[in-house]
């Protein structure tokens, strides 16, 4: 009976991944029902701005340890929809991967366009920086980790070092980046998500991760899966490409039969059998360290 029961948690699980696959469905049925990583929550709500929004979680590994990475992670969700909360399930991963993760909220469509996520994101990293310690982390072994939108988000905080140096972080900090199924260079703007969140920026190619890849930029992993048809893999092929060329690390995994949800969801203990993304990362991000 108890197999049964399992197999049907299982399956719901799988059909969640797949509506949230066809629209952007909070995730948050997923992330009470799904069995879960033991880890510490370190801290809840805490503001690393004055905005409502500007606030993260804090997840570290069950048994207490000195001098960790420090991940700080990025939801997707189109820069329009998101919250922490529905993410506990990635700290908690992550944490059991002997990081400090850190989940963080971000101001969103309406409220602003580009770039106030990113310029919330470096100020999310500062607090990382200064506040790591506090909970077993390391502040000079920061890793950023982001899904779709967060994808975005971390990379160009990663590629783009003037983001950090406006927040007073400094960009040798940061180890390493891992992008699951982000868009890293999407112009022209096609579609009303982009045109919305980018159309107003006065320089387009200034919001693109793939114009900042250089002979700085940080050790890189990227996952997508070959069946994602909201972020389409040619936007990590074409980064991972630029990266090559440009004599930079970098690590890429094409997952058949993977969708754009399935890739994030393949972190959480009862979906992880889909594709390895939650080891192959932490070994990468680690092997940085």
């Amino acid at each position: 009976m108890a197999f049964t029961r399992r197999n049907a948690l299982f399956a719901g699980l799988a059909a969640l991944s797949a509506s949230l696959a066809a629209a952007c469905s909070p995730l948050s049925m997923f992330a009470t029902l799904a069995p879960k990583d033991r880890a510490r929550r370190g801290a809840s709500g805490i503001a690393y701005g004055s905005l409502p929004r500007q606030r993260l979680d804090v997840y570290a590994p069950a048994i207490p340890a000195p001098g960790l990475p420090t991940a700080v992670f990025f939801y997707g969700g189109s820069w329009d929809s998101g919250r922490r909360q529905d993410y506990r399930w990635v700290g908690q991963a992550l944490a059991a991967k002997g990081f400090v993760a850190i989940v963080a909220d971000y101001r969103l469509y309406p409220e602003v366009r580009f770039p106030s996520f990113l310029e919330d994101g470096a100020q999310a990293v500062r607090w990382a920086a200064d506040h790591a310690a506090e909970f077993g982390g390391d502040p000079s072994h920061l890793v950023l980790i982001g899904h779709s939108a967060g994808a975005y988000n971390a990379m160009m905080l990663a590629l783009d070092p003037s983001w950090l140096l406006a927040a007073g972080v400094d960009p040798a900090a940061i180890r390493g980046v891992a992008g699951l199924a982000g868009p890293y260079d999407f112009l022209p703007l096609d579609g009303p998500v982009t045109r919305r969140t980018f159309g107003e920026a006065p320089d387009l190619t200034l919001t693109q991760p793939i114009r900042f890849v250089g002979p700085g930029s940080p050790p890189v992993f990227l996952a997508t899966g070959e069946a994602d048809t909201t972020v389409y893999p040619r936007n990590s092929r074409k980064l991972e490409k630029a990266l090559r060329e440009a004599g930079r690390r970098v690590e890429a995994h094409y997952y058949p039969g993977v969708d754009h949800a399935g890739i994030v969801l393949a972190l959480s203990r009862p979906l992880r059998g889909r594709a390895p993304v939650l080891d192959q990362m932490a070994t990468f991000l680690k092997a940085r360290l």
